[in-house]
C-alpha cells in the first residue's frame, strides 16, 4: 500500500519538527524537571497536531469505563498508525505505550514515545521481547498505566481483528490491576490509506475487567477474553448501533 495520506502528513510537518523536536528532546532529557503530567501534555500536543494534519476526527465511548485507580492496562485491536494517537488523546493521564521497535524509531514518534516513557519491542527477537514486557509490568506495577496491542502489528485488517498474542497479557496476571479493552473502528483511514477526504474514527473502552475475575485464567484464555469482548463490540458498531449515539469526547471536528 502507498499510504500516501501518512506520507503527506509527513511531508507538512517537516517545519513542525524542527521547532517542536528540539523542545521535546530537552524535555526529555531533564525529566526531573517536568512532571509525568507535563510530559504527557507536551506528547497530547504534537499528537494532536498530527490528527489535524491527517483530517482525522475521533467519537470517544464509554469514558465512564476507565477506573479511577492507577495501574491500568489497555488492551487495543490495531489498524495502523494513528491507533495510539487517537486513544491518548482521550485520555486524561499519563499512560504509556508498547510501541513497535522500527515505528517508535522515526522522527515525531521517537519523542512523543520518550515523552509518555513508553516501552519499544522488536516482535522479530524473542529475548526482546521478554524483556520489553518484563519492562511493562515493572512499571505498570509502579502504578502507571499502559496502551498494548495484543495483535502485535497490523496488515490491511482494517475492522477485522487478527490473532492476539498471548505473552503480552502476562503484564496484567503479574501486575494485578485493572483491565480495559479498546476497540478502535475506522482507524486505519487516519494514516493507512491513499485518500484525502476527512476521517471519522471511533474508540470504545468497554467496562474493566479486575483481577479478581481474571486472576484464575491462564494468559491464553485471557486473551481469548479479552478478544472476545473486542469482536463482540466491533460486531456492534457494524451494525450501526453508534450511527446516531451521543460520544462522550469528540477529539476534532466531526
Amino acid at each position: 500500500m502507498l499510504n500516501l495520506r501518512f506520507k503527506w502528513v509527513v511531508a507538512i510537518n517537516g517545519l513542525y519538527a524542527l521547532i517542536t523536536v528540539p523542545i521535546a528532546n530537552h524535555v526529555i532529557d531533564h525529566k526531573e524537571k517536568y512532571s509525568a503530567a507535563r510530559r504527557f501534555k507536551l506528547a497530547c500536543r504534537m499528537i494532536n497536531h498530527m490528527r489535524r494534519c491527517s483530517r482525522t476526527a475521533t467519537r470517544v465511548y464509554g469514558v465512564e469505563n476507565i477506573p479511577k485507580e492507577k495501574g491500568i492496562i489497555f488492551y487495543s485491536n490495531h489498524q495502523g498508525k494513528y491507533d495510539a494517537l487517537g486513544i491518548l488523546l482521550a485520555l486524561k493521564r499519563p499512560c504509556g505505550v508498547l510501541w513497535e521497535k522500527k515505528q517508535a524509531n522515526r522522527l515525531l514518534s521517537k519523542q512523543v514515545c520518550r515523552l509518555l516513557e513508553g516501552v519499544d519491542i522488536d516482535l522479530t527477537d524473542p529475548r526482546e521481547k521478554v524483556r520489553s514486557i518484563h519492562k511493562v509490568t515493572e512499571v505498570v506495577k509502579d502504578g502507571r498505566d499502559f496502551l498494548i496491542f495484543p495483535e502485535g502489528g497490523y496488515t490491511n485488517n482494517h475492522n477485522e481483528l487478527q490473532q492476539f498474542q498471548s505473552g503480552c497479557f502476562s503484564c496484567s496476571l503479574r501486575s494485578e490491576g485493572p483491565i480495559v479493552p479498546v476497540v478502535i473502528y475506522d482507524s486505519y483511514k487516519a494514516m493507512n490509506s491513499n485518500t484525502f477526504e476527512k476521517v471519522i474514527t471511533q474508540v470504545h473502552f468497554l467496562k474493566a475487567i479486575f483481577f479478581e475475575e481474571y486472576g484464575n485464567l491462564t494468559k491464553q484464555q485471557l486473551a481469548d477474553l479479552v478478544k472476545s469482548r473486542i469482536a463482540e463490540k466491533l460486531e456492534e458498531i457494524k451494525e450501526g448501533l453508534y450511527a446516531d449515539k451521543k460520544p462522550d469526547l469528540v477529539i476534532g471536528r466531526a
